[in-house]
């Protein structure tokens, strides 16, 4: 089998504006594919994004806690039960490759499949809180816990949003706000960072929802539009940024 790989990258030249595909695997399986300047990436769509069952489990996370159950089984309590830096580095491995995938769904709207892999990272950042024996390898993914909380939130909200369940989409965001304004310090300038970002963001995004009884993105677009045509670039590049994180 030749492992040059010019002729599938020339089959899909790269286009930034069509770079994702969800394709039907030769099982019966759909997978998405992102095609890269350099080459393409394949995600699964369930599972571990790279289809792999770290001691026969479904991911790592899974394997972890089934750890500590069986700890909790034979000592009567989780106390004593650690987190070594083989284990948090696994933890994070995974977190990463999660990271990779739900922000590719985010841009296809596939707002429940985000819900399920931010969720998984914040049983991550929950099992290294508590039983990292490294406080060093707890923050290292810590840090970034108010970027996955608003993702998972914006997420959930744009989903009750498609539903047009807008007070529910609110108290959502509102919740939101309030959880990362009282998360527990990581003393990182990434923590300080995202979480004044999320909350900035969540608050945009709540103001969108009570400003449109619909589609929030669809205002946006509208305000885009007056901008270009007043030639306010400035306004007009944060709104297409807003647009495109939100679609």
């Amino acid at each position: 089998m030749s492992t040059d790989l010019t002729r599938l990258l020339e089959e899909w030249p790269y286009d930034s504006d069509n770079a994702m595909r969800i394709i039907t695997a030769k099982d019966g399986r759909s997978v998405l594919q992102v095609r890269q300047p350099l080459g393409i990436e394949q995600y699964e769509l369930d599972g571990r994004p790279d289809g792999q069952r770290p001691e026969g489990f479904e991911t790592v996370l899974d394997y972890i806690e089934h750890e500590l159950a069986e700890f909790e089984t034979t000592h009567g309590s989780e106390q004593g039960f650690e987190l070594g830096e083989p284990a948090a580095t696994l933890l994070q491995n995974e977190g990463v490759l999660y990271y990779y995938r739900y922000l590719l769904l985010f841009q296809l709207n596939d707002f429940e499949r985000v819900i399920r892999d931010t969720a998984h990272n914040l049983r991550i950042c929950d099992l290294l809180e508590r039983y990292a024996a490294d406080e060093e390898d707890a923050e290292a993914v810590l840090q970034f816990k108010p970027y996955i909380y608003r993702m998972n939130s914006v997420s959930r909200a744009m989903s009750l949003v498609q539903r047009d369940e807008h007070a529910e989409a609110r108290s959502v965001l509102e919740a939101a706000i309030e959880v990362i304004q009282e998360m527990s310090e990581i003393d990182t300038p990434a923590f300080q960072f995202e979480r004044v970002r999320s909350v900035n963001y969540l608050r945009s995004a709540l103001e969108q929802i009570n400003e449109t009884p619909g589609d929030p993105v669809t205002e946006l677009e509208r305000e885009l539009e007056t901008a270009v045509q007043q030639e306010d670039y400035e306004r007009a590049a944060r709104l297409r940024d807003h647009i495109r994180e939100l679609s």
